[in-house]
């Protein structure tokens, strides 16, 4: 029991030693350089490019020009984030045509779409009593498609836009 308990004593003093290392490399170290705020993405006017799927959310609700409107929204933020990436970049053009492409599809095309065609089944399913089940699923389902959208259009940039279209790019 002794010999347990030294061994146990032991092993503790050992991590001790171990954890004390880490931290006074960790403390050596820089600390990590703040990235500056990206105007587009980390304030709230990036709610901006989600109101084409508040628009696809109201269309039963609303006259059509209302979720047009929308889309000239979320299309205006999609490409004042491209503009303002690209004249930051050393390959200006590049920059704008991955933004532009990411973008469009993660923040307008693919969500749009999805609100729809849900909106569409629900009306199809619910009958009668559709408007405010149809828009509160509609409003409902846009937090949950974001990341997932997001997701399969970064493994889509990835592995064919920017390899086999804009790596051909340039300027």
């Amino acid at each position: 029991s002794k010999q347990w308990y030294q061994r146990r004593v032991q092993e503790f003093q050992t991590f001790q030693h171990y954890f004390k290392q880490i931290n006074l490399r960790m403390s050596e170290e820089d600390p990590p350089a703040e990235k500056p705020v990206d105007l587009y993405r980390d304030t709230p006017i990036r709610y901006l490019g989600y109101a084409n799927e508040v628009g696809e959310a109201f269309r039963n609700l609303v006259h059509r020009n209302v979720v047009r409107f929308s889309y000239l929204i979320s299309g205006s933020y999609v490409v004042a984030d491209a503009t303002s990436k690209s004249s930051s970049s050393t390959t200006p053009i590049r920059t704008f045509a991955d933004v532009l492409i990411w973008q469009g599809l993660a923040s307008v095309a693919i969500p749009g779409f999805t609100i729809n065609r849900l909106c569409w089944a629900v009306g199809k399913m619910v009958g009668p009593a559709r408007t405010a089940v149809v828009t509160g699923t509609g409003l409902l389902a846009i937090p949950f498609i974001i990341k997932p959208i997001d997701t399969a259009v970064d493994h889509g940039m990835e592995r064919v836009v920017r390899p086999y279209i804009l790596d051909n790019v340039n300027c």
